[in-house]
């Protein structure tokens, strides 16, 4: 598959996949648990050892040894895709830390499941994201994924109870959400995240918290012309 952006060190992208055929790729708190491992694993220039099923993400921290591929800068993940926000950090950064991720997580999910077979729908999608502005809708974007959860067409309609939205994200431990919300809570999964990057976009963690769940507030219909 021939890509329509290059791809380079320091610039940003929203990288992002789903499950072929779009079936959910996630059925379990550990496979939920298993790819928050490999974000964390598969992100460096060493090998990753993949043999840490049922390891705490504290133990797991413990074992990468080479350089990282890329800052990941936000993520989320959804029954039947995920979403993040990477910078290349070395030449080919992007591309060999996806391959390493879906690659090793297939291999997990198809000996769980006993399948065979891709479980993505395909090579990863990558947009270029150049503006500070755009970047700061794009990690409101990616946070925000969950609330699907609650509404479907929460976008279209809008939110019906902002309230209990802002709590269901709050609780929602698959996305990098509560490393920016509670930025002075220190969860283990902090290290996966390159928050200060992040944090380069927001005055504070409290700006972080509004620039994001104002968008709860948007509907498409209301901005119909």
């Amino acid at each position: 598959m021939t890509r329509s952006i290059i791809i380079a060190p320091d610039e940003f992208y929203h990288v992002y996949n789903r499950g072929v055929e779009k079936r959910k790729v996630f059925l379990s708190r550990t496979d939920y648990d298993r790819f928050v491992a490999l974000l964390y694993l598969a992100n460096q220039t060493e090998p990753a050892d993949l043999k840490y099923q049922g390891k705490s993400f504290s133990e797991i921290t413990e074992n990468r040894a080479g350089e990282p591929l890329v800052a990941i800068v936000a993520y989320c993940m959804m029954p039947n895709h995920f979403h993040l926000l990477l910078r290349e950090v070395i030449d080919g950064g992007v591309a060999r830390f996806m391959q390493k991720l879906t690659t090793g997580y297939t291999m997990y999910f198809n000996k769980r499941n006993e399948r065979r077979g891709a479980l993505f729908e395909g090579t990863y999608k990558a947009k270029h994201a150049e503006e500070d502005r755009y970047l700061r809708y794009l990690i409101s974007y990616i946070h925000l994924n969950p609330v699907k959860l609650l509404d479907r067409e929460w976008k279209t309609n809008g939110i019906r109870d902002r309230d209990g939205a802002e709590r269901f994200l709050e609780k929602y431990e698959y996305s990098s959400y509560l490393d920016y919300f509670y930025f002075d809570k220190i969860r283990p999964q902090k290290k996966i995240i390159e928050q200060e990057i992040g944090l380069e976009l927001f005055e504070s963690s409290g700006d972080f918290k509004q620039c994001t769940t104002e968008w709860l507030t948007y509907s498409t219909e209301q901005n119909k012309v």
